[in-house]
């Protein structure tokens, strides 16, 4: 047996429960990682909540208990049958089945997870566990926006490929630069060689500096649109209908990427101004994690971590997200 942190029904954080549960048993091409740390994303708390947002064709139709959770960092407990790349005491990290288990869980918020052999790399050693738990879903989803789609699989929020853009020499705005996605793509764009400009609110201006950003804009004091011009793409992390307004702030031939597209409602004047608007599905790849370990381990990608809280206090960490005011990730630690 373990601990884990599991649902029984939907609801508000208090839903959590840490409780006993049984240790998976890896299947064959899987791993038994030993958890250290766990890294928060907006899907588990959607999950938790039911996907209210979302069409009810789209939500879940849930078999408690439940176990949340995608991002780890950990030791290789047990191998599963077929797999030879990896061995029992590697240390490693994933995004755990995502978007495979995206309505079930990725059942990451526990003592032990399974995890497939291909969605697994071996952690950076420049970094410890609670950092390398923050990264995965974060980085691989500014990787894939900006860097490296990775994959053929169809796009559930659009007809066409997502095709990332050559951002050398180019002027970058990231909104909601602060967060877990926002800060990573800051630093993936100015190593590309882009002009940044972050925008976020004020809390968030020492750290985008420290980070690169060549403009800062606090979007509490001064809306960005109306004192941005000319940018060749926008990457909006907030996104939602409100993401219309970047648009006047694009030059023709630009690109906006809407990390959050749901509710956007303005392709047709996009289309109109030149504007190519791109989403992707952020999926789990074990060969881009191990891309981009380098870059971890060099210290080019700085993870930010927002706060900590033990496993048992799940629920905290949800009420935490739920304040707002992130900067970067919050991270539970299992060990």
């Amino acid at each position: 047996m373990m601990k884990a942190v599991r649902l029984h029904a939907f609801g508000a954080p208090e839903v959590l429960v840490y409780e006993d549960a049984s240790i998976p048993d890896p299947k064959a091409e899987e791993v038994l990682v030993r958890v250290h740390a766990v890294g928060l994303n907006p899907p588990d708390w959607y999950l938790r909540d039911g996907y209210r947002s979302l069409p009810p064709e789209w939500q879940p139709n849930p078999k408690f208990p439940m176990i949340l959770g995608s991002d780890v960092s950990g030791v290789i407990e047990r191998v599963g049958a077929g797999v030879t790349e990896f061995s029992v005491g590697d240390v490693v990290y994933a995004m755990v089945r995502f978007p495979a288990d995206v309505m079930e869980g990725g059942k990451a918020y526990a003592e032990y997870v399974s995890v497939p052999v291909t969605e697994i790399a071996h952690k950076p050693d420049g970094i410890d566990h609670f950092h390398a738990a923050a990264a995965p879903m974060s980085l691989l989803t500014a990787w894939q926006f900006l860097i490296d789609l990775g994959h053929d699989e169809p796009n559930p929020f659009q007809s066409y490929k997502h095709t990332p853009v050559p951002l050398a020499g180019k002027t970058v705005l990231v909104n909601g630069a602060g967060g877990g996605v926002g800060h990573l793509a800051v630093q993936l764009a100015k190593w590309q060689g882009a002009h940044v400009i972050a925008v976020a609110s004020g809390k968030h201006e020492a750290l985008m500096r420290e980070l690169g950003a060549d403009r800062f804009i606090d979007y509490t004091q001064t809306a960005a649109d109306a004192i941005v011009q000319d940018v060749d793409l926008v990457l909006d992390t907030v996104g939602g209908k409100d993401a219309a307004r970047f648009l006047r702030v694009l030059k023709q031939g630009g690109a906006l990427f809407l990390v959050y597209p749901l509710g956007f409602d303005a392709q047709e004047k996009a289309a109109r101004l030149g504007i190519t608007v791109s989403s992707i599905q952020v999926r789990s790849s074990g060969a881009q994690l191990k891309d981009v370990a380098r870059l971890l381990d060099d210290g080019t990608l700085r993870v930010v971590i927002d706060s900590i809280f033990p496993l048992a206090e799940a629920a905290r960490a949800h009420e935490r997200a739920a304040a707002g005011g992130i900067q970067g990730k919050i991270v539970l630690t299992a060990t």
